[in-house]
């Protein structure tokens, strides 16, 4: 597919992870504002759990956010059907606070005056990314070592394999991707990229396969799967989207709306974990019998815990197996000084 083109009315392969237990989710929000409900897809991708929301909920709307052009080219004329119910925002998710602050239109007007209903981050990359083979997202077929989501701008996954130390590299390797070779496999990269820097993926896979021990190869499942996530994190700085997104999405929320992440990796499903358990914290200190004036927890959890798929689901969609699902609703301030 050299003109990055994909048939975004061809779900196979795209099926939103846990579709209607998302719109369970939000529900509250969405019906407690009716007809004023917007909710937020910041992750939009191929437009499937956009597409349900907006069935579900036919008196809601959505604005939906993604960095890469072509998904969003392609998630707007699958969602033209619904009208002025849906807009698409090209931006990094953590941009949302400024989109809808900037944004013109009646959807804008109606988040700014209400708050949001309810918001869903479904983080990672999407698999119709993975499928668009010169991304070179995946590691099983031959592709320019590109991986970023916006392919417009930023540094490239080659980028970082020919400038990055020794000491960078192997710490993008290690915290990223979790790999137990990370300072072997960047001496091994700074060996390489004297000889010819790397810009295809076959390339990297053939280092990773002579770098990484015969014994792990067996039984960690392919070499290059830590490799490829930690360069993908790295390129598209999603850590740091993540962290600068969950203030300000929960700040956004409608008294009653509620946030929904969906991480895939346990870096992720951390710092949501970490952020979540703060805004859910009474800050009255221990032994007082009420919480005082600007104390009271803001948020509650709805998950408890992190929600995993079933068996059920993740048979009938596979790339539910991993997910970790957690999500806040915004409570009323008890004494009334904040908005």
């Amino acid at each position: 597919m050299s003109d990055m083109s994909f048939d975004i009315t061809d779900n196979h392969g795209h099926v939103p992870v846990l579709r209607d237990r998302m719109a369970d989710l939000l529900a509250p929000g969405v019906e407690k504002l009716a007809d004023a409900a917007v909710i937020v897809d910041g992750t939009l991708g191929a437009g499937g759990h956009t597409e349900h929301f907006l069935r579900t909920f036919p008196a809601a709307h959505v604005i939906g956010v993604d960095r890469d052009p072509a998904s969003l080219a392609g998630a707007r004329e699958r969602l033209a059907p619904f009208g002025e119910r849906f807009v698409g925002v090209q931006t990094r998710f953590d941009g949302i606070g400024e989109a809808i602050a900037e944004g013109e239109g009646h959807i804008f007007e109606l988040a700014r005056e209400h708050g949001v209903a309810g918001a869903l981050f479904d983080l990672g990359v999407s698999s119709m990314q993975l499928d668009q083979v010169e991304r070179g997202f995946a590691y099983r077929t031959d592709a320019p070592l590109d991986m970023r989501m916006d392919p417009t701008t930023g540094k490239t996954a080659a980028d970082v394999l020919n400038t990055y130390s020794h000491g960078d590299l192997a710490r993008v390797l290690k915290t990223y991707g979790d790999e137990r070779f990370a300072g072997k496999i960047a001496s091994a990269v700074l060996r390489e990229r004297e000889k010819e820097p790397f810009t295809s993926s076959a390339r990297l896979v053939e280092l990773l396969y002579a770098t990484i021990p015969a014994a792990t190869r067996r039984t960690g499942g392919h070499p290059a799967k830590r490799t490829f996530q930690a360069l993908r994190v790295e390129v598209n700085a999603e850590l740091e989207a993540l962290e600068n997104v969950l203030p300000i999405i929960t700040d956004l929320l409608a008294v009653g709306g509620r946030a929904v992440f969906m991480s895939y990796q346990s870096l992720e499903d951390r710092i949501v974990k970490a952020a979540f358990a703060e805004m859910t914290a009474s800050k009255t200190p221990p032994g007082l019998p009420m919480d005082l004036p600007g104390t009271a927890p803001r948020f509650a959890s709805v998950t408890r815990g992190a929600e995993k798929a079933t068996a059920a689901e993740i048979d009938d969609n596979p790339r539910a197996a991993p997910v970790r699902v957690r999500a806040v609703e915004k409570l009323p301030d008890p004494f009334g000084d904040r908005p």
